[in-house]
Formats: structure tokens, sequence, C-alpha cells
């Protein structure tokens, strides 16, 4: 999921221009109708899996669409309803209802615009794959079983908790609907099949009107998604906006909507910018046309809204080139809705829930875990703890537990110093006196002396208790902040009370600055430090009669020494 966003000085989204907008009118006609029949029922499902009426879904659609494509970064980006907003909506509406996620849904598009003025759209490439891969997997997992009770015909209260839900449809098996389940067969079967047959029209649409036809033709008793309004969504007023109480409640669930709407709006306009050879994406602006789309998109109706990966992808593979394919969509979606809004009231709920199953399983990060699996254990880790976390807790505490567990891995992977020491072979001149010899040790330190590393480096060396001469090899060492300052200090003493010398070679200049303004340069001794470790145990044994030619000698002998 996770992708390098561009820099932002490569970010050349263009201003929303007319001119530049019908000059390629026949493919974002195409682009935008296409995308327009794949969100049709999507949106649907999209809004189910939420927890509010299908009408939502589409209102979202059409209303976010049309902004977002207007004010958006992307000129390429499709917004609607998505499924990692439903797994987090599905939480405020349980919890709070339809009126107080209209609330929260423009407090998130307020922060997504104070994040675009604030110039932080670059901040999603910080964020680690393992964790994107672990929330996107989460994801996949809750909505899959979301849907659980529908694709059975289970008329459950829904649960606020994952594993509650779980639990109360197991205890529910003995009231199966068959028909439910022959209908979510069809569907799936047909999204899966359909693509090998004709794959210009979604299979998506093709097994929902199947498997309407079916339940209409055979009477089948199955639940179904209800009256839709055949009319376009007009504004209204949302209530409770002035209660400051209500809003500091709110506050928290505006953030996850914002931080999820972000990423992931984010995440699908890098996937639409490696599609595409025309211009490319803003981030910023794109925070900011997401932001006023999802403070519109309440007064019409409708829930938050994020750019989706799928429906964006259909649209370029369509044609679309700019954003008037984004308005196409939600002009389309919209005459739909006056054209055959009657017809969907006998859509079964089991064929959005089929849907979205396949949609769940297509989720799932295959090649990631594919990926963790042969690279490193502990990237593993991390994304199997956000997936945990994401399903049996929530998503933003996911995303927030992920970031931790991955820093603390970047920290432990910096700060895992490769400290060897070098044999004696390599490390002296020959004629060396055995005595001598004896007394010295050599080690190369590799990597950055912070304080992840600061520990490790006293327990190496403090390791040799009857060496006289302990040469550090610092070349390799680009860093040092305080705490290795304060470890390096008390190595120092720790060697002098066991009358042990210590010795410093090829400070970068960096590290040199640093320890000369801490004092502990002036402590070790200028004496002490040296280009080289030949220059070091030459200045113990100057009357070796090799120091001479090997000193002359100094920039290629330590350049073997790596």
């Amino acid at each position: 999921m996770e992708s390098p966003l561009t820099e932002e000085s490569v970010e050349v989204s263009k201003p929303f221009r007319l001119g530049h907008l019908f000059q390629s009118w026949r493919g974002d006609l195409t682009g935008g109708l296409t995308a327009a029949i794949v969100a049709l029922p999507l949106a649907l499902a999209f809004a189910v899996a939420s927890g509010v009426e299908p009408k939502a879904g589409l209102y979202t659609a059409i209303v976010a669409g049309i902004v977002a494509a207007v004010f958006g970064g992307s000129p390429v980006q499709i917004t609607g309803p998505t499924g990692a907003m439903a797994v987090v909506l599905i939480g405020i509406v349980s919890q709070y209802g339809i009126e107080k996620v209209w609330l929260a849904g423009v407090m998130a598009g307020l922060i997504q615009i104070a994040l675009g003025i604030a110039k932080l759209g670059q901040l999603v490439k910080f964020i680690p794959y393992p964790v994107t891969a672990g929330f996107t997997n989460g994801i996949a997992i809750i909505i899959f079983c979301g849907q659980l009770n529908n694709f059975l015909g289970l008329q459950l209260p829904r649960q606020e908790y994952f594993l509650d839900g779980l639990w109360q449809t197991f205890n529910h098996l003995h009231l199966v609907n068959f028909a439910s389940v022959l209908v979510a067969l069809i569907v799936i079967a047909t999204k899966l099949i359909w693509p090998y047959v004709y794959p210009t029209i979604p299979g998506s649409l093709v097994g929902l009107v199947l498997a309407t036809i079916v339940s209409i033709v055979f009477h089948l008793s199955v639940p179904t998604i209800g009256t839709i309004p055949q009319s376009l969504p007009l504004p209204h007023s949302i209530p409770h906006w002035y209660d400051l109480n209500l809003l500091r409640e709110l506050l928290r669930p505006a953030l996850a909507l914002a931080a999820l709407g972000s990423i992931e709006s984010l995440l699908s306009a890098v996937v639409a910018d490696g599609m595409t050879v025309s211009e490319k994406h803003n981030s910023n602006r794109e925070l900011i046309g997401q932001g006023i789309a999802n403070m519109v998109v309440p007064f019409f109706g409708g829930i938050p809204a994020t750019g989706a990966i799928a429906r964006t992808a259909v649209n370029v593979r369509s044609g679309g080139k700019t954003r008037l394919s984004g308005v196409i969509h939600g002009i389309a979606l919209g005459f739909i809705v006056l054209a055959f809004a009657p017809l969907a009231s006998h859509i079964p709920l089991a064929a959005l829930a089929g849907i979205l199953m396949v949609t769940s399983v297509r989720m799932i990060e295959w090649e990631a875990i594919g990926l963790l699996l042969r690279a490193t254990y502990s990237d593993l880790a991390v994304m199997l703890l956000t997936w945990l976390v994401t399903i049996f807790f929530d998503l933003v505490l996911a995303v927030e537990i992920g970031l931790i567990a991955a820093g603390a891995l970047f920290i432990k992977r910096m700060s895992d110093l490769n400290l060897a020491k070098i044999p004696e072979t390599e490390a002296f001149p020959p004629g060396i006196p055995l005595e001598l010899s004896q007394s010295i040790a050599v080690y190369r330190v590799d990597g950055p002396v912070f304080f992840g590393a600061a520990e490790r480096f006293v327990t190496f060396l403090r390791d040799e208790p009857e060496v006289k001469y302990l040469i550090l090899r610092m070349r390799f060492v680009p860093n040092i902040d305080t705490t290795g300052v304060v470890a390096l200090e008390y190595i120092y003493y720790d060697l002098k009370r066991h009358n042990c010398r210590l010795m410093l070679t090829g400070l970068q200049p960096q590290v040199r600055e640093i320890l000369e303004r801490s004092g502990l340069l002036a402590k070790i001794g200028v004496e002490n430090c040296f280009a080289t470790t030949t220059e070091a145990i030459c200045s113990l044994h100057p009357s070796l009669p090799e120091c001479s030619s090997l000193l002359a000698k100094t920039e290629s002998v330590e350049l073997s020494e790596i």
C-alpha cells in the first residue's frame, strides 16, 4: 500500500482551467462514466458497511466526488466512500449516531485543510510499509467478518467490537437464511468469473443486477437495502454544531477520520501518478481538496470520504486525464440515482455482502506478507502487531502502535554498532614487539554512536581488562549524540582506572567538533587522536623500522582497513 510520494518540488498539479480540461474530454468522459459504473455498487456496499443507509453512500460519491475533483491536488483522483473509512465510521455511528458523524466529518475536513495549509502532505511517505500493510490487512478482515450477518441473512444488532460481533454471529448460525447465502454466492461467483468473460463492464455491477433479478423472479425472502429517494441530495443543517462539550468528545473520532482520509487519499494519488505520464499530484492541495469535500458532504447527508484507489485506477485506465473525469463521475451517479432509484429497493443486502467480501479478500496485501516473510522478522512483527490491533481495538490505535514499534526498530537498527576487534595480523605493522602487541587492542566502529548504542558500546569495550592501549577506529562513525559522548566518557574513565590508555583514530569533523565542544576531547587528549591506526601504534613505538615508510602511506593503509 505504501509508496513514496513525489517531492514537493515536482508537484505540478494545475489549477482548474476550462481550456485545459476539455482538451481530453473524450477520455475524461469514458473514464468518468466507467468509474461511476464501478462506484455505484461500491458506494451502496460501503455505506452498508459503515452502518448508515445506502443512500448516504451514493450522496457521498456524488458530492464528495465532484468537490474533491474540483479542489483536490490529483487530476484523476476519484473520491467516495471506502472500506478503510467504513471500518472507522461503523464504530462512530454505533456510538454516536449519524448526526454526530456529520459533525465529526466537518471537523475532520477542517483538520485536513489545516494539514494542507501547513504543507504536511509529505508526511505520509514516512509511514513504514509494514504499518500500512498491517492496517490494510486488518481493515480487510474487519470488512469481511462484518458482512457475515448479511451473507447469512441474519438481522442482528451491530456490535461495537469485532469479537463481540463475531461471537454473536456464531451464536445465531441456526437462523441462517440459505436464500441470502445463495444470493451472495451468485455475486461472489460473478465478480470472480465475469472479468474473464467481458471485462469492460464491472463484475460487481453485473453480479448485483443478476442477484437482484434472481431474488425478484424466484420471490426469495431476503433482507433488502430499502428505498432510496429518487432525487439528488439537498443541503441541510447539522445539529449540535454549537455544543462545545460534544465537539471535544468528537475530536478523537474526527482526528481518526482526518488521518485515515489523508493517508488513503495521498496513497491513492501516488498510485495514480504511477499510471499516468501527465501532471503529478500536489499532496498539500489534495489534502485541502479532500478536506473541503468532507466539510461539504455532511450537509448533503453523506459520510466522510477519501480518494479511492480502485476507482481512480479504473478512471485512468479508461482514459481519464483531468479533473473533468471526476466531475463526470459524480454527475453520472446523480443521473443514475434519478433514473433508477426505485429499483434499488429490491437489491438484497446479501448481494452487497458478496461484493464486500471479494473486495476485502483482494485488499489483503498478499505480496507484502510474502515479502516480509522473506525479509526481516522484525518488520513482519510490526505488520502482525498493527494487523491485530486494528482487528481487536481500532484503526487509529493500530497506526499509533505500529509507528511506535517501527520507530523503536529503526532506533535499534541505527544503534546496532558493527563493533569488531581487528586481528593483530591486520592491525599491527611488522616487527612490533610481542609484549607491546599483547597490550594493544584495536576495534573498528561502524555506524552512528548515539543513545541507542551507548550501552552496547560500553559492554563491548569493557571486555578487555588486560589491555593497556585501546584503539578505536572511528572513521566510519558519522555522528555522535550527547548520550554517546557520556558513554565514551564513561569508557575513558573506566579504562583510566585500569591504567588503560584510550586512543581514537579517523575522527570525522562532525564527531570531532562535538567531542571538542563537550570537553571530552581535552580529557582524552589531542595527543591520543590520530588520523590512522598505524600512526597510533607508531606513536607507542616510534623506533619501529617500518613506521617511517608506513606513515608515508597512511591514506592507502587506512583504506585497506575498511
